[in-house]
Parts: structure tokens; C-alpha cells; sequence
């Protein structure tokens, strides 16, 4: 029988913390600097170590940019990769007192030993959808950065004297106009990339063609989703997205409402929140639902969510079924 090998790392922006192990107790440790050139000696050191990569297995933390030059020197020399959430790690190690890179690279290497059997692999996203990533997340901060300069302006009319607030004005709008033709340029170049690739351009024609979904939107869905492979099933993306209820009950004395989790995607969530409101204002079958169901005593935010689950079921039946939304569906079969 093969040796599998199990190598943690904890990746922080200057160093990585190794730890190596056979059997979950007993560990290799090294610690290098997180640059190409040192990882990729590291990848040296472990081919003298072990038989074969294919053999080793790797485990790391979710750290966004800190951990690109390791993921992409792993992927190069076809090493298997596991990619988790800190907290999916975490929880599932019990009660555990203190904490430092090493500690974490071990316990990190504990995990992926203690569920082998149910490892899933990482595979890299095509180089269009990370420069679709990328630019989506570059405006998400553009447009944050307008909302926080435009919003107080608007809100100091009532309360600030006409002098006060046209100086307040002057400084800032050369700022936000900028922001403003950077927004612009930027979803120009999401345009372009989207005309470039056919299975993006495709998806995003069908998911818009959705009431209450935009372009923004349904570019995140299919990012997010790594075009609806990672993410199937409308259930799951709503539980990433943070839609999906869930029950807070046990035995007689605890009695919670059904509410969403707010560990979640809170871009997505939020982008979904507005889609939903375009959705009731100019959807007439979801306004008539939504003022049906607020009439008949629901919570307003409860119905409005209730939208947003529809929403995300027509989205993926459509992506699963490759055609566009029709109001009236008639089966090909009948």
C-alpha cells in the first residue's frame, strides 16, 4: 500500500510554516519565505523526501492573494491541493488553546490526515475567469469608495450652512467624478473580456435574461460559482450566499426565529438584496407575489428573501436546462 504524504502549510505574507506527516502524530517541519523561488525549493527538497508527489497531498488555509505563488508552483508540478476555509478547519478540531504559525501548520496537516477519505481537490479557475475575478472585486471597492464620499454630502443638505457644504462639495467631487470614469472604464473592460470567451458570454446571456438579474450580478454567480461547477445545486449557492433559513431550535426551552446564516458571501448576498428589489419593482408576478404575502402577515425582509431564493432557483434552471427565461415554460417533452 502507498504512502500518503500530508503537508499543512499556514501562509502569511512574508513566511510559510510547513509541517509534513505520515500518521497525524508525528511531523516534519520547515519554515521559508513566501516567494516563488524559495517554494519552489522547497517542492526540490520534498522530491529527495518522498517517492513520488503523487503521493503528497497538500493543505492550506484560504488566504486570497498571500497564497497565489504557492498555489501556482504546486499546480505547475501537478501536486494534489486542498483549499479551506480557516473556520472549516477551526471548528472541527475540538477545543484547542493557544495558537502561532507552527502550531497552525500542524493542526492544518491533522486535518487533511483526519479526512482523507474526504478531501476535495482544487483546481485553478481559467485564466478569463480570475481577470473577470479581479476586475469585479476592483469595482466592488470603486464603487464602495464613491457611496462613502456621495453619502455624506447628501445627508449634510439639511444640517450644514450653504457655504460649509458647497466647500465640502469642491473637495470631493473631483474625487468621486474620478471614481466615477474609473467605474465606467472598468465595466468597459468586463464587457470586453466577456466578449472574448464564449461560455462566459453565454452564461451571462442566460442568467440576465432572469428577471431582477443584472450583468453585474450574473457575472459574480458564474465567478463565484466557477461557471456553476463548483456550485450545482440553487440550495447550496444559497446557503454560500447567506438566503438560505435555517431552524434555531432544540429540546422545549429554545424556541429562535428561522433566520439566514451570516456566515456567507456578503457581496453576493448583498448584490442579490438589490436584485430582488428591481425584481418586485418592475416584475409583475413577483410584485404581485411579494404584496400578496406582506398583506397576508409575512415579514417584509422574509418575503423580499423568499425573491431572492426565486431568483437564484431560475438562474441555475435556466444554466441547467442552457436556454433562456420564459415567463410561460412549455417542456420540450410536451
Amino acid at each position: 500500500m502507498e504512502t500518503i504524504y500530508f503537508l499543512g502549510i499556514d501562509i502569511s505574507k512574508k513566511k510559510l510554516d510547513s509541517a509534513l506527516t505520515i500518521d497525524g502524530r508525528q511531523f516534519h517541519e520547515v519554515q521559508i519565505e513566501n516567494r516563488t523561488k524559495a517554494i519552489m525549493a522547497l517542492v526540490r527538497d520534498l522530491k529527495k523526501k518522498i517517492s513520488s508527489l503523487g503521493n503528497l497531498v497538500v493543505c492550506v488555509e484560504h488566504t486570497g492573494v498571500y497564497g497565489m505563488p504557492l498555489l501556482d508552483v504546486l499546480v505547475r508540478n501537478n501536486i494534489k491541493i486542498c483549499v479551506y476555509a480557516a473556520m472549516q478547519i477551526k471548528k472541527s478540531l475540538g477545543i484547542t488553546r493557544g495558537k502561532n504559525d507552527r502550531i497552525d501548520a500542524m493542526r492544518i496537516a491533522q486535518y487533511a490526515f483526519k479526512n482523507k477519505e474526504d478531501l476535495v481537490f482544487w483546481k485553478p479557475q481559467r485564466e478569463c475567469l480570475q481577470k473577470m475575478k479581479a476586475l469585479l472585486v476592483t469595482r466592488e471597492r470603486l464603487v464602495k469608495t464613491r457611496v462613502q464620499l456621495e453619502v455624506p454630502i447628501a445627508e449634510c443638505n439639511e444640517f450644514i450652512g450653504p457655504s460649509i457644504r458647497k466647500e465640502m462639495t469642491t473637495y470631493c467631487r473631483q474625487a468621486i467624478n474620478a471614481i466615477q470614469k474609473d467605474i465606467i472604464r472598468i465595466e468597459k473592460a468586463i464587457d470586453e473580456l466577456v466578449k472574448t470567451d464564449a461560455q462566459i458570454c453565454q452564461q451571462r446571456d442566460i442568467a440576465t435574461s432572469v428577471p431582477g438579474i443584472g450583468n453585474i450580478v450574473a457575472l459574480n454567480m458564474i465567478v463565484s460559482t466557477n461557471e456553476f461547477t463548483k456550485i450545482s445545486e440553487p440550495k447550496q449557492f444559497a446557503c454560500y450566499c447567506g438566503v438560505a433559513p435555517f431552524e434555531h431550535r432544540s429540546g422545549s426551552s429554545i424556541r429562535g426565529k428561522t433566520r439566514v446564516s451570516k456566515m456567507a458571501n456578503m457581496t453576493l448576498k448583498r448584490l442579490l438584496h438589490l436584485a430582488a428589489m428591481s425584481a418586485i419593482r418592475y416584475n409583475e408576478e413577483l410584485q404581485t407575489f411579494y404584496f400578496r404575502k406582506v398583506k397576508s402577515g409575512k415579514n417584509k425582509m422574509s418575503v423580499l428573501n423568499a425573491v431572492r431564493n426565486k431568483l437564484i432557483s431560475r438562474v441555475f434552471a435556466c444554466i441547467k436546462n442552457q436556454r433562456k427565461y420564459e415567463k410561460i415554460y412549455q417542456n420540450a417533452l410536451a
